[in-house]
């Protein structure tokens, strides 16, 4: 049975926010570039948004285990959780740019910038409580 969850001091908490905002601009800006090139050379901004949403979900993996939270759990585990919280963000963006571009009249360069945010923040608390959770108190990022 899955032990519960090992709480972190608000010090170690900043930190993995800061490195977390680190790898999400990085990619972020990058990904955003290439959307943006992709859709001016004539690509779909639905689908330039969905193939580069993937190409996102594998470069941030490692970024986000090894660098941001430092977790050493089981990799199946939190692959399966890591790739539900992407689904659940993709479908979220999904929505933002169906709402802002197709309903409401925004540009899409807007509504995609806009759904970077919204999903970004939403990755960070889902990674933090459910896809890098730590159960091992000597494990590297808990008190």
């Amino acid at each position: 049975m899955d032990e519960m969850p090992v709480p972190e001091s608000h010090g170690r908490s900043m930190k993995k926010l800061l490195r977390f905002t680190a790898v999400g601009i990085a990619s972020n800006v990058i990904g955003y570039l290439l959307y943006l090139i992709i859709t001016r050379l004539g690509a779909a901004p639905k689908l330039a948004m969905t193939v580069l949403y993937g190409v996102g979900v594998v470069m941030g993996f490692v970024g986000n285990q090894k660098y941001t939270f430092a977790h050493q759990g089981e990799l199946m585990v939190t692959g399966w959780r890591y790739l539900m919280a992407h689904g659940i963000g993709y479908l979220i963006n999904l929505a933002i740019q169906i709402i802002m571009v197709d309903h409401l009249g925004y540009a899409h360069q807007l509504a995609q910038a806009f759904g970077i945010c919204v999903v970004a923040v939403f990755l960070y608390v889902v990674f933090k409580y459910f896809v890098f959770v730590s159960t091992d108190k000597a494990e590297p990022g808990n008190s």
